[in-house]
């Protein structure tokens, strides 16, 4: 199955889920194992350390440094993984609105980690975008 490209369609269909929980980014120095008592969401190795998007309870459980309190929202339509603006489109109304946001787009999904005291305010804003009328 293939995703979806249409941006019209991305838009009206995207239906934002809210996942429970507080997420935080941590990082893990090059070389240094991923601590087992966590279950990362997310891990991103670059050239500096690893990055661990994991909840904020685990992080703490293992003495991780943390950064960036954050919700995450499941845009849950099966976007395609080259679709065009929908990310920016979302991301530009976010930006207007002064919440900012670190997207991940994986194989059927785009998820989005906005501040956990604007995740409601972030909420609003997507459900809106879906229901907006367009050309």
């Amino acid at each position: 199955m293939t995703g979806e490209r249409d941006l019209d369609a991305l838009l009206r269909h995207m239906k934002p889920e809210m996942r429970p929980g507080i997420f935080v980014f941590c990082m893990i120095p090059p070389n240094e194992p991923i601590p087992a008592s966590t279950s990362p969401l997310l891990t991103f190795r670059e050239q500096e350390g690893t990055t661990l998007v994991i909840l904020r309870e685990e992080a703490e459980a293992a003495g991780l440094r943390t950064a960036f309190a954050s919700r995450l929202i499941t845009l849950t339509i099966h976007s395609a993984l080259n679709a065009v603006g929908f990310l920016a489109a979302i991301t530009a109304r976010l930006a207007e609105a002064g919440i900012s946001v670190n997207a991940v787009s994986a194989f059927h999904h785009d998820h989005l980690f906005v501040p956990a005291d604007k995740a409601d305010e972030a909420m609003a804003i997507l459900q809106e975008m879906s229901r907006a009328k367009r050309l």
